[in-house]
């Protein structure tokens, strides 16, 4: 069985491609669950360089915006750095040392959100918060180390329920899990309906890093749901596939939360997954696609 080296794989997004694909790869997690510090560059070249395995998938990253953006004015002496760019680095040089293909994953908040269309690989990044500028640092990293790569960008990754494979005992959740979560206790829930986003399901990602350690693409891809959607639209979606209360749905504008002093937010984060499907031959779902599959496996 082929084996593959991975970062992040008891995570959200991970633990679902480690599911999915079990059977057909030995996946061997490197990260803090498995006692591995990406930030240390002893302890990343030792697991890289005595594995045989020839792909390294790589997803552990500091995600908690809110948190990377109380951490900005710390520089690269915050967490949120050291883990993006630093543990990127890291993985990227042993990469190229020990002649690995390495599949990064990196995000929509690159961009500032001012554009009124789907962005797409040419457009050029801005981030206008901390996470989202060092995730840019790292996509950087990654290029400029030499190795082989592919860049998968992905926006609002989701799933239904936790996975068996997710080790945290406490894990972060999906934006679908919390508004149908939500819904389900009977809580209002008040949506952004001027901003938008790319929801995007978990298992058309898993499907995009299989075509990454069977094809060995170069380049940067957006990796994300087909149709960008508000908030509320989405939670609206939601509520209908499962039928719960649509009535709980409220509106805000996310024009008045960039208003509170609080971190900036992008207004309008839709990417084009042109390229991909082009490329990759894989027909990523819309929200309704995804919510529909997500009801008839019944999880």
């Amino acid at each position: 069985m082929q084996q593959i080296l991975g970062t992040g794989l008891s995570g959200l997004v991970g633990s679902r491609i480690v599911e999915l694909f079990e059977n057909q790869y030995d996946f061997q997690n490197l990260d803090l669950t498995s006692g591995v510090d990406i930030t240390k560059p002893e302890e990343i070249e030792q697991k890289i360089s005595s594995s045989k395995a020839k792909h390294l998938i790589h997803l552990a990253a500091f995600t908690d915006v809110s948190r990377a953006w109380e951490q900005r004015n710390e520089g690269q002496e915050s967490l949120c750095y050291k883990v993006n760019v630093v543990g990127t680095k890291n993985i990227a040089r042993a990469c190229k040392k020990h002649n690995k293909f390495l599949i990064h994953f990196s995000t929509d908040f690159v961009f500032d959100g001012e554009k009124t269309s789907p962005y797409t690989e040419e457009d050029k990044p801005h981030p206008i918060e901390w996470y989202g500028q060092t995730k840019l640092w790292a996509e950087e990293e990654v290029k400029n180390s030499g190795c082989y790569y592919t860049i998968l960008r992905i926006a609002f990754p989701f799933k239904e329920k936790q996975s068996s494979k997710e080790l945290e005992p406490n894990p972060k959740l999906d934006l679908v899990r919390k508004i149908k979560n939500k819904l389900e206790k009977g809580e209002e829930l008040r949506m952004f309906f001027d901003q938008v986003i790319t929801p995007t399901f978990i298992d058309d990602i898993a499907k995009a890093v299989d075509y990454c350690i069977k094809n060995n693409p170069i380049g940067t891809h957006h990796c994300v749901g087909s149709n960008p959607i508000s908030p509320y639209d989405l939670a609206s979606i939601i509520a209908e596939k499962f039928n719960l209360d649509k009535t709980l749905i409220k509106k805000t504008t996310i024009r008045q939360a960039n208003q509170s002093g609080l971190r900036p937010r992008q207004i309008y984060m839709g990417l084009s997954n042109k390229k991909l499907e082009k490329d990759f031959g894989i027909k990523m779902k819309t929200p309704k696609e995804a919510l529909e599959t997500l009801k008839n496996q019944n999880i």
